[in-house]
Order: structure tokens, then C-alpha cells, then sequence
């Protein structure tokens, strides 16, 4: 009977083996830390005097005070109303500034933190309409922490939804840099090429460059060795 090599005792010593009960007490250490991982309401829990986060000490930046005194959370919005609001519509601060369009969310969805003590901490999904345009997918909402949220009121949805799209005037041609504008007037001359046309660059034109091209260019520009 012929006995294995070295190397083959060695590949079998290597050979990961099954071992359940450590399988098990990894699964267990997961769960424990998934189970004691701090919560947004302690993450995000905010001394409203000093403006700092107890949890990690953080002061917030002076920009943001007058927004954190006047302006709400999601959240806080949401625990007011009848079913956490799902199916209604919020905004935000910024956007309203920044932006013409209607930009907006659409609740549809809600996750509440029962641990936060009023409730006003959590995740929320709802359909994104940004600058007038409606995404097709429920998204979970971004940014719920922030102190810039905005409630729609119901008789003003429909108002809000509606404006007037503007067209955009979009550029297709505009003119080459100087010197590559003299590189291909020059070339046109040593050619005698009678266009006089002012050369412009195509935005729209889809170029596509061989995987040899550049090599080539390369070639070519050095010459043939001798």
C-alpha cells in the first residue's frame, strides 16, 4: 500500500475543517454586537445648550445652530402624525433655497426606533421627486438627522407639485483652444485643404480610439529606427 508524501500530509493538515461549535460562537458574538451597538437616539441625541452630542462628544458647527433652534428632524415631524405620516409629503429647507423645481418626498414606508423616548428616531422610505422628476423606486430617505425637514401641507400638495418645466438650452459646438486651433489650421495649410470653416468640437460625438491607436501615433513620431 502506497503512503502519501509529505506534501499531501501537509495539504490535509491545511484543509480547513468543519467546526460547528465555533461556527456557532461567532454567530453569537455577531449578535451580540449587533444587539449592543448604540441606537440613532443615542447617536444622534443632542445637548441643545451646548450644542454638542453626548454620545460623542461633538460640537456641532456654528452654521447650523440657528437651524437646529428653528428647523425639525424627519422624525420629529413624522412622530406627530397619524401613522408616522406615510403617505404624505416633506421638503426640505435647503432645497426650497436652492432649488426652482419641486423637490420632495413621498412617504411610503416607516421604521420607528419604539426605544427613542418620543419616538422621533427611525428610517423612513418613500418615492424621491428631484427638480420636478419622480424616481420610479422606493429609496430609504437620507439625511433624516439633519434640522432642515419640512411638512407639505395636505391642502398645498398639489400646488407644490405643479411649475412649469424650463427648457435648457443645451450647447453642442464650441471652439477648440488656441493652440490646438493653430495645430489644425496649420495642418489643413501643409494638407491644402481649402476648408475655411472655423474647426469647432463635437460634445455629442461619440469618439472611440482603437487599442492600438495610440501606439501608433507613438510609432509614427518616433520613426523607424535605423
Amino acid at each position: 500500500m502506497l503512503e502519501g508524501g509529505p506534501s499531501d500530509k501537509a495539504a490535509m493538515a491545511r484543509r480547513k475543517l468543519h467546526r460547528p461549535i465555533a461556527a456557532m460562537a461567532k454567530k453569537i458574538r455577531e449578535y451580540r454586537a449587533l444587539k449592543n451597538r448604540p441606537r440613532d437616539s443615542q447617536r444622534y441625541a443632542l445637548d441643545y445648550e451646548t450644542m454638542t452630542r453626548p454620545f460623542t462628544g461633538k460640537r456641532l458647527p456654528m452654521l447650523a445652530w440657528e437651524d437646529v433652534r428653528t428647523e425639525n428632524r424627519l422624525f420629529t415631524l413624522l412622530c406627530r402624525l397619524h401613522h408616522f405620516g406615510i403617505g404624505r409629503m416633506v421638503t426640505r429647507k435647503s432645497w426650497l433655497w436652492e432649488f426652482e423645481e419641486p423637490c420632495y418626498w413621498v412617504i411610503t414606508k416607516v421604521k420607528v426606533d419604539y426605544t427613542a423616548e418620543n419616538m422621533d428616531h427611525g428610517k423612513a422610505w418613500g418615492y424621491l421627486t428631484f427638480r420636478g422628476k419622480t424616481e420610479s423606486e422606493v429609496k430609504e430617505i437620507d439625511k433624516i438627522m439633519y434640522h432642515d425637514w419640512r411638512m407639505v401641507p395636505k391642502h398645498e400638495e398639489e400646488a407644490f407639485k405643479k411649475f412649469t418645466p424650463v427648457e435648457v438650452e443645451t450647447v453642442r459646438y464650441v471652439l477648440y483652444p488656441p493652440l490646438l486651433r493653430a495645430m489644425i489650421l496649420a495642418q489643413r495649410e501643409k494638407e491644402g485643404n481649402p476648408n475655411t470653416e472655423e474647426p469647432m468640437i463635437d460634445l455629442e460625438r461619440n469618439a472611440f480610439f482603437p487599442k492600438d491607436c495610440f501606439e501608433k501615433a507613438k510609432q509614427q513620431a518616433e520613426g523607424t529606427p535605423v
